[in-house]
This record gives C-alpha cells, sequence and structure tokens, in this order.
C-alpha cells in the first residue's frame, strides 16, 4: 500500500483517471436489467482508491462542476423555456409536483432519521438519481461558514449516502414505472403506444432515434418517355401542383438540364425527384419506370437555412408557397423544420417562425437559391464556440458570487446554481439563433460525462476515508430512507398524473412520470416494453423541467435541514 501512495502523493491525477477507469468498468456491469453506470462506479472505485491515501485539489472539483452543469443546462434550456406554454401545462405541473413531493418527503426522512445536511442532501441525490445534486449541495454546504474539517464531513457525508441509496432509486424508478404503472392504468405499454401512435404523430408511427420510414416522403424514380411524348416538361410539373420536377434528361446518349419549354421526345430517360403521394400519381403519364439509373445519376443535397425572411413570419407553409414564384420555389423542397433545436412537422397549416431552421432538399444550385430567399445559411459545424461557452460559465459564476440578505438569511444561488441559470440562457438564446454558440451533442455530453464523473471521483477521493466509518455507522438506516424517498414521490405523482391531471394513457403517463423524475434506466425501461416512441414525446418535455427543479434539491435541503 505504500507505494501505492507514493505513487498518489508524486502524481494525484493518476488516482483521478484510474477511478474513472475502473469506475465506468464497474458501471457497464448488469445486474439484471440494471447497471450502477459510470457516475456511480466512479464514486465507488474513488471511495476504494482513497484508502490509499490520496488527495486532490478542490480547485479541480470546481472546475470540473462548473463545465458539468453548465452543459447540462446548455441542453436543457431550449427544451425548458419552449415547454413553459399553456399547451404543456400537465407536463409542468407533473413536473413541479414529484420535485416537491421529493422535497418534503426527504426532509421528513431526515427529520424521522436524524439526518445532518450533507446526508440528507446525498440521499436525495442518490434515491432521485439525479446526480448534479451532489454538486449543487456541496456547493451550498462551503457557503455556511462553517469550519474547513466540518464542511469537508459534511461533503463526505454527501457522496457516501448518494452511494448507499443510488442503487435502489435507479431500480426503483423501473419497478414503478415499467412494472407496476402498466398494472395500474390495466393496459400494457406496448398497446397504450399502438393507441396513441395515430393521435401523437398526425397518423404516422412515431419514430426514435435510428429509425427511418420505410417509404420516405421525398423520392427519386427514372422513367422511360412514352405517353408524354411531345409534352412540355413545364406541362407534366404543373399537372401535379409543381410537387415534382423533372431534374435530367439523357436523349441520344448525351445528358441534358431541362428547360421549362423543353419538349420531351420518345425514349427519354428522366429523372423525377419529388413527393412520393404526387411521384405516384405522374408515374402513368410518362412510361414505364426504368430500374437501371446509370445514365441519369444526379447528386442532390441538403441545405439548413435560418428563416429570416421580412414579411413572411408566422406565415403558414401553405401560405409561402403561395406568395413565393414558381422560378423561385422550383426543385425545392421543404425537407425539415427545426424550432429551438426541436423537431416541427411539415403540414400545409405549420406556421414558420423567425428563427426557425429550414432543411432544403434539391440540386445544389436549387438549394441555395431557397436558403438565400429563406434567410441565410446555416454551415454546418463540430467546433465548438469557446468564446460563447467561455462567457456563459463566466457569467454562471459571477451570478454565483451575489449574495441576497433576506430577513438577515443571506440568500445565493451559488457556482453550480448561477452555471445552471447561464447554461439555460446561453442555451436558449442558441436555439433562437442558431449561428452562435455551437456546441455539438458530442461535446456536449462530453462535457457532462466527463465534468460530472470527474467531480464525483475527486469527491470520493477527498472523502473516502470517513465514507467508510459513515457506512459503518449508519449505512442501513439511510438505505431505508433512500427506498422511502424513491418510491413515495414516484407513487404519489402517478396517482396525482392519473386522477388529477387526467392522463389516460399508459404509455404517456410512463413516459412523463420516468421525464419527471429524470430516471433514463426507467425511461429505457419503458422504450423496450412500448415498443413505440410515443412516451418520447411527455418525457423530452417533464425531463427538460425536472434536469432543473431536481439539481436545485441540492441548496434547498441544505437549506432547510
Amino acid at each position: 500500500m505504500d507505494w501505492l501512495h507514493s505513487i498518489f502523493q508524486k502524481s494525484p491525477e493518476i488516482a483521478l483517471f484510474l477511478s474513472l477507469a475502473i469506475g465506468y468498468l464497474i458501471g457497464q456491469i448488469n445486474f439484471g436489467k440494471f447497471q450502477l453506470g459510470g457516475v456511480g462506479g466512479s464514486l465507488l472505485a474513488a471511495v476504494v482508491i482513497s484508502q490509499a491515501g490520496v488527495s486532490i485539489d478542490n480547485g479541480v472539483k470546481a472546475v470540473m462542476f462548473a463545465v458539468f452543469i453548465y452543459a447540462v443546462g446548455y441542453d436543457s434550456g431550449p427544451g425548458f423555456f419552449n415547454s413553459l406554454n399553456r399547451k404543456t401545462l400537465r407536463e409542468i405541473a407533473m413536473a413541479v409536483f414529484l420535485a416537491v413531493s421529493a422535497l418534503v418527503t426527504v426532509l421528513v426522512c431526515a427529520k424521522l432519521f436524524h439526518l445532518n445536511k450533507g446526508l440528507a442532501a446525498g440521499l436525495a441525490g442518490g434515491a432521485l438519481t439525479q446526480s448534479a445534486i451532489i454538486g449543487t449541495a456541496g456547493d451550498a454546504i462551503a457557503r455556511l461558514g462553517l469550519s474547513a474539517e466540518e464542511t469537508k464531513t459534511l461533503q463526505s457525508d454527501v457522496a457516501i449516502a448518494y452511494a448507499v441509496t443510488y442503487v435502489f432509486g435507479s431500480l426503483g424508478a423501473i419497478l414503478v414505472c415499467v412494472n407496476l404503472l402498466p398494472k395500474f392504468m390495466g393496459r400494457g405499454l406496448h398497446e397504450a403506444s399502438l393507441d396513441a401512435e395515430a393521435e401523437l404523430a398526425g397518423g404516422a408511427p412515431a419514430r426514435g432515434p435510428g429509425q427511418l420510414a420505410a417509404l420516405p416522403e421525398l423520392v427519386g424514380r427514372a422513367f422511360r418517355v412514352a405517353q408524354a411524348a411531345g409534352r412540355k416538361v413545364s406541362e407534366l410539373e404543373v399537372s401535379q401542383q409543381d410537387r415534382v420536377t423533372i431534374e435530367r434528361i439523357h436523349r441520344d446518349g448525351e445528358a441534358l438540364d431541362p428547360a421549362e419549354d423543353m419538349v420531351l421526345a420518345n425514349g427519354d430517360i428522366v429523372l423525377v425527384i419529388g413527393r412520393r403521394a404526387e411521384m405516384v400519381g405522374i408515374a402513368p403519364l410518362i412510361g414505364p419506370e426504368v430500374a437501371d439509373t446509370s445514365d441519369v445519376v444526379l447528386v442532390m443535397q441538403t441545405r439548413d437555412a435560418v428563416f429570416t425572411r421580412k414579411g413572411m413570419n408566422r406565415m403558414t407553409v401553405a401560405h409561402v408557397r403561395e406568395t413565393v414564384d414558381r422560378e423561385m420555389r422550383h426543385g425545392v423542397f421543404l425537407e425539415g423544420i427545426s424550432r429551438i433545436g426541436k423537431p416541427v412537422p411539415v403540414l400545409p397549416h405549420t406556421q414558420l417562425e423567425h428563427g426557425d431552421v429550414l432543411t432544403f432538399y434539391g440540386t445544389a444550385k436549387d438549394t441555395k437559391r431557397a436558403v438565400t430567399a429563406a434567410g441565410y445559411e446555416l454551415p454546418y459545424s463540430i467546433k465548438t464556440d469557446f468564446i460563447y461557452m467561455g462567457v456563459g460559465i463566466v457569467l454562471g459564476l459571477l451570478i454565483g458570487l451575489v449574495v441576497v440578505d433576506v430577513a438577515g438569511v443571506p440568500l445565493t444561488l451559488g457556482s453550480g446554481g448561477g452555471c445552471l441559470l447561464a447554461g439555460l440562457l446561453f442555451g436558449w438564446m442558441r436555439g433562437k439563433h442558431p449561428m452562435y454558440g455551437v456546441m455539438p451533442t458530442a461535446a456536449s455530453q462530453l462535457l457532462k460525462d466527463f465534468g460530472l464523473a470527474a467531480f464525483v471521483a475527486v469527491v470520493g477521493l477527498n472523502s473516502g476515508l470517513q465514507a467508510v466509518v459513515t457506512v459503518k455507522q449508519s449505512g442501513m438506516t439511510i438505505f431505508l430512507a433512500g427506498v422511502l424517498v424513491t418510491l413515495v414521490p414516484l407513487l404519489l405523482t402517478m396517482l396525482f398524473g392519473r386522477y388529477v391531471l387526467r392522463y389516460d394513457n399508459a404509455a404517456i403517463l410512463a413516459g412523463a412520470l420516468t421525464g419527471s423524475r429524470s430516471a433514463n434506466p426507467a425511461f429505457g425501461g419503458v422504450l423496450d416494453k412500448a415498443e413505440s416512441a410515443v412516451p418520447t414525446v411527455p418525457f423530452a418535455i417533464t425531463y427538460a423541467i425536472a434536469n432543473v427543479l431536481l439539481t436545485l434539491l441540492g441548496p434547498l435541503v441544505v437549506g432547510l435541514v
């Protein structure tokens, strides 16, 4: 053990990365359908490694938590602010109810089991599987004005209670949402999803990540001209309301770019691009379809444009189509609409709003023309905008320094709450103005995963020796309290959702409930049972709100216990 202690003294970062490596290895082990996960595994590994004697500078912990909590807010910002409207009042009410019931349950358990501030906050983090509470609670404890030794003890208690209660926190959410809820509703999740698909997706099955339509909306087909011989290109296109375009003609061994007044000849091979419904109608008008398309190869592309066209804000898709002249929209297809990072259905009555990202499909020339007319092109980038990110984190840290005196009680968001608030605002602004603040999904995920895991590992390394003592003294008490904090808010919220909010579909209620608890493992189980993406609709809304509300439980528990 002395040689290991010597290595960690010379290079303590070895202990940090060793904790992450072993922790994520432990986190991948399956216990039935349950996994501890990388964060929980890293905490356990760090506690074990800490027995060799190691200390990590607290500045590392502060930096890791700042980037983690900012990334959480950045990703949740668009969905959080977009969810605050009349259409999602049920989901907002459910997420708020669970957060409040969880806070009350934690406070009651802390009173019954005589838990200190650190154990109570860790109980909330583990039993609710909200790892960010470790950081926000630890930050709140550091601002209590206690001695360095007392602060370190309470912060280590947070990590201890989290580790003891986390396992059942995940398992209990799975038991309630996946197993108990369908029996309570009297209908299986798969059957309930089938009932809800038509209503949620406008008659088409909802699709999850990686799933594609077997019958795509936009298609290209090649025909040999027979019935259409002697007809103009424009005549055929107009017959289908310009929802199809003839993009290439192959005649006598030569590839031709069609003009509107070009007359088709018998035997020409034409490449037609358009929406599938209109393609079916134009096929009998041209001639037989051909399988060999080597002579009419054409590369199509998509371009993203930020919609800023003056005079067209809140205009419907159908109205825009009627307003724009035929020459401008010829050969261009609106493939998708994204608003504040969320897809919007492409329907005739869909209103376009300034700041929407429109995805155009067509040839390079046609899509470039459409992008210029709609607003400006949104360039594809995988580079993080560190200027935007740096300013956001600095602003968050500055907000965390603000202390407001209320009735003699100093109130402050702390660095955790400040960075979370800044992340929410900057993420929302990025959604409204997508030209700025690029942070690719993979980069954001790395900041969240590495930031939180490294933060938790530092906590475990610095408090592991004290952790062993505390677990021996009150481990079973904390575990039983964790069972109550896991199950009581979930069961109360399930009843609240069914009888007060009037959720009558098991799949939708399951999605809303797992989102309200930010219970990703349980949500995975719900999707597995549902065999559908229907639960993702309410989950996305409640998850964005709960991610903020549950994270803020840390300082609330510390302040109220």
